[in-house]
């Protein structure tokens, strides 16, 4: 078992010139630890067992093995006949997988397409009918193109299975049985999980030859560049404090996470109403609506997103600075595919979650799962029984709520601004940002909608994905 890397480059990696053209045209330099203990093994031809959360840079680590293998062959592709499959679980991942190939793949004349449901298939089985090297697809769509006689598995050559645990978990296992039935056995399999549960090792050991596996998943689930703070509030205090949080010259772009579609329009529309640049995006919203949220997002039109678990994973933006889960998840593991959308590729972020009383369960499981004690256990246990169920003493219904809440500092990141500073109590906290709210200058609030600071320059890793538009060409 791989576990861990030399310092090594692109340029050492033996990838063809047009790909190392790419790369420096993106800015890449330094393979992550994924990317360098990936990518040699697959330019040999060995099945890949690879084992990473998410934001680790592992697009990269099969995309550019498998243009490497391609460009090299140089050959005309056929109608219907891919020789390439990278599956993915939901549309966004698989759009951004697609990017990503465009984006390593210019200088080639690798062609593609990208397949999956909730628009119109008739531009997809143009396109493949035309012939490409390569297709991303999603299963539904997928199987729909074959049972319809549009695209022919039989002579693939390359097959990736991407993010296996989230297509485990959306109930992917039946239809990704059906199409593994349908691949040639003579082939290349490169198989990614962000963890190995023993139904993702079952289904590895069927799909897999002898593979090398690569694991650079720490046995304790989380981000070390990611600073990670608790706010312990009353539901009625969580906007305030989210108005406050976002008011920081420190928060550039913001992904806000709520539990359900529902809630996440209410906050996009409140947070319209106080001045904000905000959108939501969810499993309710057409494919379209959602694509160009996400581009406005991208091209740092748009400060805040606001979603449901739909794009805790797979959605890969530049630059995101704050992640806010103004709901706590339902799973523990949503949680750090959650924060994980900011600290992308050893970058700095900062995650922010509002835990009301009643939700002690869910905040020690979150604990349990990342090795990390995020909240004062005192600081539960001292509330008032009446408190810790969600509800209010008498006193604190002549009073208000006085529930007070704590930051504990959980990363190396050593400064978060304002949003850091220790305060005395939520509520009292809520009352300053409503009076400063009220009194903010109109060109604030306006340079919050529309101009935000221009990103300092970094050297980059090839964790970060291209965000080039969809198109059948790379």
């Amino acid at each position: 078992m791989i576990t861990s890397s030399q310092r090594t480059t692109f340029e050492s990696l033996n990838l063809i010139h047009p790909l190392q053209k790419a790369l420096r045209h993106e800015g890449y330099e330094i393979p992550t630890a994924i990317q360098a203990e990936t990518i040699p093994p697959a330019l040999a031809g060995r099945d890949i067992l690879g084992c990473a959360q998410t934001g680790t840079g592992k697009t990269a680590a099969f995309a550019l093995p498998i243009l490497n293998a391609l460009a090299e062959q140089d050959s005309r592709p056929y109608p219907k006949q891919p020789q390439a499959l990278v599956l993915a679980p939901t549309r966004e991942l698989a759009i951004q997988i697609g990017d990503s190939f465009q984006a390593y793949g210019r200088h080639t004349r690798v062609r593609q397409a990208i397949v999956f449901g909730g628009v119109s298939q008739h531009r997809q089985v143009e396109s493949l009918k035309s012939g490409v090297h390569l297709v991303v697809a999603t299963p539904g769509r997928l199987l729909d193109l074959m049972s319809q006689g549009h695209i022919d598995l039989s002579h693939l050559e390359y097959f990736v299975l991407d993010e296996a645990d989230r297509m485990m978990d959306m109930g992917f296992l039946p239809d990704l049985k059906r199409i593994i039935r349908c691949l040639p056995d003579q082939r290349q399999s490169l198989f990614f999980s962000a963890t190995l549960p023993p139904d993702i090792v079952d289904l590895s050991q069927r799909l897999l030859a002898d593979p090398v596996t690569v694991n650079v998943t720490p046995k304790r689930r989380s981000v070390a560049t990611i600073r990670q703070d608790v706010l312990l509030v009353q539901k009625p205090e969580k906007f305030p404090l989210l108005e406050k949080i976002l008011l920081d010259d420190k928060v550039d772009q913001a992904i806000v996470f709520t539990r359900t579609k529902r809630a996440a329009n209410l906050l996009e529309r409140k947070l319209n109403d106080r001045g904000f640049s905000a959108a939501a995006i969810h499993g309710n919203k057409s494919q379209n609506s959602r694509q160009r949220v996400l581009q406005s997002y991208r091209d740092n039109r748009l400060q805040i997103l606001v979603a449901t678990d739909l794009a805790a994973r797979g959605i890969d933006v530049d630059g995101v600075t704050h992640v806010i889960n103004y709901d706590v998840p339902n799973e523990p593991e949503s949680y750090v595919h959650r924060i994980g959308r900011t600290g992308r590729a050893g970058a700095h972020g900062s995650a922010v979650t509002f835990v009301t009383p009643d939700q002690r369960k869910e905040l020690q499981a979150i604990e349990r799962l990342i090795g990390k004690k995020l909240l004062n256990s005192d600081l539960m246990e001292d509330a008032p029984k009446s408190e810790r169920r969600g509800g209010k003493s008498d006193r604190q219904r002549s009073e208000g709520s006085k529930c007070t809440f704590s930051r504990r500092r959980t990363s190396a990141s050593k400064s978060m601004g304002n949003v850091t500073n220790s305060q005395p109590t939520a509520t009292q906290a809520s009352k300053r940002s409503t009076s400063e709210t009220a009194t903010a200058n109109p060109r604030q609030r306006q340079a919050k909608r529309s101009g935000f600071r221009s990103r300092s320059s970094r050297p980059r890793q090839a964790g970060k994905d291209s965000r080039g538009g969809m198109t059948t060409s790379a």
